[in-house]
């Protein structure tokens, strides 16, 4: 990569736009995780919702502040695809052989995220849909009919249980607090973000690995009815023995991480 090239990079990596961009997005990500905390509360106690970045958007959709506010966050969703990947391409400088290509690959992963969810937001606010249905159903089927099928949509199952480890691991060990300017840890409200942030690491970490398992069964038993996304996973989990406390304590967990996106969103570092 050339000078010129690098100094552009990090001209855009540091610019107000960007930054301004990425605490939009910040936000907003931070709201859909609070709509699906309530939504996951509302199953929990028998009602019906879906809880998934879909469904908390169709939520929004049906409400023409909630439009507005759809079209604000598909706008920052934007800014974080972008934030990322200048991480992705020109970010993790300071980091040296696995460590940066691994920081690397995370930029571009969450960049593809980020992607998802401006797609669903760009939809829910045109009227066009975009959430919810038979999604993770469907994909696994069309997974399960390739040559090798049921050991993809395994690996899938795995792959996303991993992640979903990894999110757990950052909120144990406190990992998203390099995502985070100095000051945002320090005196009490740093202590009360540092607690968010854990407990709803944790509570994303969760109910992903039960996405995951859900895909692995699905293997297993060769039914792509049985995998599914977060909301199946959320009901599966109150469907279980003391589920709906479970559901209810793994909402306040998500709903935990949205009140933690809005003091990443002040408090954001770019690396």
């Amino acid at each position: 990569m050339t000078s010129n090239t690098k100094q552009a990079g990090r001209g855009v990596r540091n610019s107000k736009a960007l930054e301004t961009g990425a605490k939009i997005g910040l936000i907003a990500y931070g709201i859909v995780h609070l709509l699906i905390a309530w939504i996951a509360i509302q199953v929990a106690l028998g009602g019906g919702g879906e809880a998934s970045q879909g469904g908390a958007m169709k939520t929004l959709s049906d409400d023409p502040v909630g439009v507005v506010i759809l079209w604000i966050t598909a706008v920052g969703f934007v800014a974080l695809i972008f934030w990322k990947l200048s991480d992705a391409i020109f970010g993790f400088q300071d980091e040296d052989g696995t460590k940066k290509i691994v920081k690397k690959v995370e930029a571009a992963a969450l960049a593809v995220l980020y992607g998802f969810l401006a797609v669903l937001a760009f939809k829910s606010a045109s009227g066009s849909g975009g959430g919810g249905g038979n999604s993770e159903e469907g994909f696994t089927a069309q997974v399960m009919s390739a040559p090798a099928g049921r050991w993809l949509v395994g690996l899938i199952g795995l792959a996303i249980m991993a992640a979903g480890a990894y999110q757990i691991y950052r909120g144990v060990t406190r990992r998203f607090e390099h995502d985070l300017k100095p000051q945002a840890t320090s005196g009490s409200s740093g202590t009360a973000l540092v607690r968010l942030g854990q407990v709803g690491y944790t509570a994303k970490g969760i109910a992903l690995g039960i996405v995951g398992l859900l895909f692995i069964i699905a293997a297993i038993d060769y039914d792509a009815d049985k995998a599914g996304g977060l909301d199946d996973a959320l009901k599966t989990l109150r469907d279980q023995p003391f589920g709906p406390v479970l559901l209810i304590l793994v909402a306040l967990g998500l709903a935990a991480f949205g009140a933690y996106c809005f003091g990443w969103a002040r408090y954001v570092k770019r690396r």
